[in-house]
């Protein structure tokens, strides 16, 4: 448990991809604070899970990622109730699908705040700490759209594209302080919001599951096989480990070949 001692506070993290993280941090030994929104029970089962994992703290924050003084408070919580936070990774995100030109504005600022913006008020609150303490990893979950586009997306290709962006120049900044800023950029993931999408997409398309999967979903995929979160997760402990102190700045695909192409 090489994270024994060590605060994790992960955005976006009470479900999916971002309970991935939380779960794997856990398990090397941090205290993780989590965020988002879901169902109560289920927060709490999974805070309580967290605990016993790490045998370290656990705490919730409902924290509105649109909110920089909600972001602020979520911060300084952690670090007065776990400790200071020394893993940040920014995963909060949504989604929303339409012409640019018949794009909803208050969409598009919704997703720009909760990905992107956010990501700057997190940062900007914990930073100063890590370079106090001479240690820090801020990872930021991107996506195969922070390097490649697909139409209707707009605002999510834009915010992607400048996670991206803001991670190099974090990492930049801080390359000579112990603090590694890194953007993990997954292709499709395998998760509920994925799953409960394909008996939908069968009815209307008429086709089968596999049908589904393989040439709906995955068809810009390679691998024809979705990530696992458990694949992504165990990326980014690996970031975290003094092994990968000279990998900053990167943006590493996760993505089955997605991007390659």
């Amino acid at each position: 448990m090489f994270l024994k001692g060590k605060t994790a506070l992960i955005t976006g993290s009470t479900s999916g991809i971002g309970g991935g993280y939380a779960k794997a941090l856990a398990a090397e030994g941090a205290a993780v604070m989590i965020n988002g929104f879901g169902d109560s029970g289920e927060i709490e089962t999974l805070r309580t899970e967290l605990e016993s994992l790490s045998g370290a703290g656990a705490l919730y924050s409902d924290a509105d990622m649109t909110k920089p003084e909600q972001i602020r408070a979520m911060a300084e919580q952690c670090a007065d109730e776990l400790g200071p936070v020394d893993i940040l990774v920014n995963n909060a995100g949504i989604q929303h699908v339409a012409p640019v030109d018949e794009f909803p504005e208050d969409k598009w600022n919704a997703i720009m705040d909760i990905i992107m913006n956010s990501a700057f008020h997190t940062t900007k609150a914990v930073l100063p700490g890590m370079k106090e303490r001479g240690w820090g990893r801020i990872i930021n979950t991107g996506s195969m759209h922070s390097k490649v586009a697909s139409p209707f997306k707009s605002a999510y290709n834009a915010a992607k594209h400048a996670i991206a962006g803001f991670s190099k120049t974090v990492a930049l900044e801080v390359a000579q302080q112990g603090i590694t800023v890194n953007t993990i950029s997954p292709g499709y993931t395998w998760t509920p919001l994925i799953e409960g999408q394909i008996p939908d997409t069968m009815k209307v398309r008429g086709l089968s599951r596999e049908e589904v999967i393989n040439d709906v979903l995955l068809a810009g995929q390679p691998s024809k096989e979705f990530v696992q979160i458990d694949q992504i997760a165990a990326l980014a402990v690996f970031l975290c480990k003094d092994e990968a102190s000279a990998i900053t700045g990167a943006n590493i695909s996760i993505d089955g070949g997605w991007t390659a192409q």
